[in-house]
């Protein structure tokens, strides 16, 4: 006999989470080196003692855990391609040279709101937050920290952009899904997302605007010239390589799925390494090897593991360093720890029942779109996965926005204004580990300067209330 789970029951495994990871932070250097990976494994023990005392099986409860690390597995597959991108690229040369030419052609004062656009640009074009963070993402994070500006703050700007892209595009899977969870289509579902999604985006560029007319960075700027300089001593400068970028990111336009183009960017950067830059792939090889056996080994260790490029600009150093797959081990590993907390909270029924007083006590049109924003970031801070955060909350308030006559957009934009654009904010979620782990900078460093993921909730909890562009059948859908 199976009992239902009590609030206390269903909330203790949640609180002893918040406790450990607050410990973890307080306690160790690096949270992320396994720490935060064995608070998961412990609150999800916990939780399979309560499913045990509630009545559950153990083959009930592993059932749910597997399907939901299948469901993860696209993420942490490509996750592990991008860290073998990053490590060809960087070989190639692709990487510098975006950086090398990006100092030329973009003014300090408006980098950041470049920074923003152009990721947006290329998110919408791809249809991949992850695709563009971590290829036209990475070579901006080195022109701005180059050029002075903190590291969070160019963070924040990339992922601002990036989101935003991947929000609109109708190449997004998130943007796919929404609409299919709520029984929208997918244009009705972007059309309609434009009114919430343009006042943030504008807001966000304001923000950025204004900081990069009075922040500081001619202090801390790294001298231009000494970094294209050592970028040039390094690598054969040539702007064939920046073909690299383009061929991909046509690939993603032609709808090629993520893995496979990936990997074709990763053999891309392979192969223009071994062309143009053969005193690299020398410097890699094994002494004493021919110029083929150098070629593998150089491509096949920035692949898979750490590749370290030394010149005499230390700023310079910090970009030219990648760890391949090896490097997204402990990414890999933090996913799989929390869709495992994920799969036994929901196996047992305990995410439910916290979530269902508050669709019940949802009254108001505004309150039932805030109760939605509040459940999806509840489940991308719990469940850990930006899809789960739109698929538990599509099908548990689709009924209840049908009742009060509202039309599905409203319930797929919600689901894109707040379950998508929080993920990348959690420290632990698939979005916020990843995000983190390209950039190498930390999820709580940069949250504060990811505006536009910070606005979008706001803004349609805003839209809401005030009763804007609220979409209503003119009479109530039958049931």
């Amino acid at each position: 006999m199976i009992k239902k789970p009590g609030i206390l029951a269903a909330l203790f495994p949640i609180l002893l989470l918040i406790v450990l990871l607050t410990s973890n932070v307080f306690l160790f250097d690096d949270v992320l080196d396994g720490p935060n990976q064995i608070a998961l494994l412990l609150a999800a023990s916990a939780g399979i003692i309560i499913a045990y005392s509630l009545g559950y099986r153990w083959s009930a409860i592993n059932h749910r855990i597997v399907k939901t690390i299948g469901a993860a597995m696209p993420s942490m597959l490509i996750l592990l391609l991008i860290g073998s991108l990053a490590g060809t690229w960087l070989l190639s040369g692709a990487i510098p040279v975006m950086v090398y030419y990006g100092l030329d052609i973009i003014n300090p004062k408006v980098f950041l709101v470049t920074a923003v656009v152009v990721s947006a640009i290329v998110s919408v074009v791809t249809g991949s937050s992850w695709s563009t963070v971590a290829t036209i993402g990475v070579a901006l994070l080195g022109i701005g920290t180059t050029m002075g500006f903190n590291e969070a703050i160019v963070a924040g700007a990339i992922i601002s952009g990036a989101y935003f892209g991947d929000k609109i595009s109708p190449l997004s899977d998130t943007t796919n899904l929404a609409p299919a969870m709520a029984g929208t289509d997918l244009f009705t579902h972007i059309r309609y997302m434009l009114y919430t999604t343009v006042p943030s985006f504008v807001l966000t560029i304001i923000a950025f605007l204004v900081i990069g007319f009075f922040y500081d960075y001619q202090s801390k700027a790294v001298d231009v010239s000494s970094v294209q300089q050592a970028i040039e001593h390094s690598f054969n400068v040539t702007p064939l390589l920046l073909l690299i970028p383009v061929i991909l990111f046509t690939v993603i336009v032609l709808k090629v799925p993520p893995l496979p183009a990936l990997m074709i960017g990763t053999l891309l950067g392979g192969v223009f390494a071994i062309i143009f830059q053969p005193d690299i792939i020398k410097q890699f090889g094994e002494a004493g090897s021919n110029y083929l056996q150098a070629s593998y080994t150089s491509v096949m260790q920035a692949m898979f593991g750490d590749i370290q490029i030394n010149t005499n600009e230390p700023m310079v150093n910090e970009l030219l360093s990648t760890s391949g797959m090896r490097g997204m081990l402990n990414t890999v590993w933090l996913i799989l720890t929390a869709m495992i907390f994920g799969g036994v909270m929901e196996a047992a029924g305990l995410l439910e029942r916290i979530t269902r007083p508050i669709v019940e006590r949802a009254k108001s049109t505004g309150s039932l779109v805030a109760s939605t924003v509040a459940t999806c970031l509840f489940f991308n801070t719990t469940a850990s996965d930006q899809y789960i955060a739109i698929v538990v909350p599509g099908r548990m308030f689709k009924d209840a926005y049908a009742k009060k006559g509202l039309k599905p957009e409203v319930l797929s934009r919600t689901l894109e204004d707040s379950g998508t654009m929080t993920s990348v904010l959690i420290p632990w979620n698939t979005c916020g580990a990843t995000q983190a782990k390209v950039l190498g900078v930390s999820t709580v460093s940069y949250l504060p300067y990811a505006f536009f993921n910070i606005i979008s909730p706001f803004m349609t909890i805003a839209f809401a209330y005030l009763n804007i562009k609220m979409r209503r059948y003119k009479e109530k859908p039958k049931q």
